[in-house]
């Protein structure tokens, strides 16, 4: 069964909204507590917790980072980009995994997948260190054979792949199959290459039922999804639903 994790970035996201410039420790007004969302996530069923520190810190927090680390029960997955200064924070932090992204400070969230092949230096040397650190990394990319074949060849035990592309068009109903087809063609391939494979970006309660159909995937990271049904459900339902769905069990959208 594929394992999920739950990106609670966004909850960070409505704290900073109000409390951007509120220093120390979560508490009192400052709200709502990521770490307390993760807690909950876990309660329901995640395998595992992701949270993107961005450089801009824009949402997730250095004191939200550490404060995980030392109350969470499952795996901790750090997004974040590929810099000396975040290379040094994850060694530090030792999370179960860091997923290495690309970061543009004028996008809302995350587009497209890392380019490992304009960078391949600077990623091999944050690969090397991970993995001497016995911190498994993964690379979020798009599901191109030079770019997968880049990631084995740098060698990232993972990968994610980035379902973005997919979603977009799952939503505007065009080019849907051909997106789908990519991520099968490229699972298949980073699998035959001997690489785990994850995926994430988009993801949500209704195109689930096709995702999971993508062979060899070990994970699902999901969170603006997650996070948007629990205004309405709570989180410990949210993620309860999105495991069903994962599962292949019927539900209403």
């Amino acid at each position: 069964m594929m394992l999920l994790g739950v990106n609670i970035d966004h909850a960070a996201t409505v704290r900073q909204a109000r409390y951007k410039s509120a220093a120390g420790a979560p508490g009192g007004a400052v709200e709502p507590d990521p770490v307390t969302l993760a807690l909950l996530c876990e309660r329901a069923g995640a395998d595992g917790i992701t949270v993107h520190l961005r450089e801009d810190r824009r949402h997730i927090q250095d004191r939200d980072v550490w404060r995980l680390r030392e109350t969470m029960a499952t795996r901790l997955n750090l997004e974040m980009a590929v810099t000396p200064a975040m290379t040094e924070l994850a060694l530090q932090l030792k999370p179960d995994s860091v997923c290495l992204v690309p970061e543009n400070r004028q996008e809302v969230t995350t587009e497209g997948g890392l380019d490992i092949i304009g960078g391949r230096d600077r990623v091999r040397a944050c690969v090397d260190a991970m993995n001497t650190a016995g911190i498994k990394t993964s690379l979020f990319i798009d599901p191109e054979e030079a770019q997968i074949a880049a990631a084995a060849e740098v060698g990232a035990p993972w990968i994610e792949l980035h379902t973005g592309a997919y979603a977009e068009a799952y939503a505007q109903r065009e080019g849907r199959s051909a997106e789908l087809q990519r991520l099968r063609q490229g699972s298949a391939l980073a699998h035959r290459a001997g690489l785990v494979v994850n995926a994430g970006h988009g993801i949500n309660y209704v195109n689930i039922a096709e995702v999971r159909t993508i062979p060899h995937l070990q994970e699902l990271n999901i969170g603006h999804s997650i996070i948007s049904r629990a205004l309405f459900t709570g989180i410990e339902e949210a993620v309860r639903e999105m495991k069903r769905r994962m599962a292949g069990a019927a539900a209403a959208a």
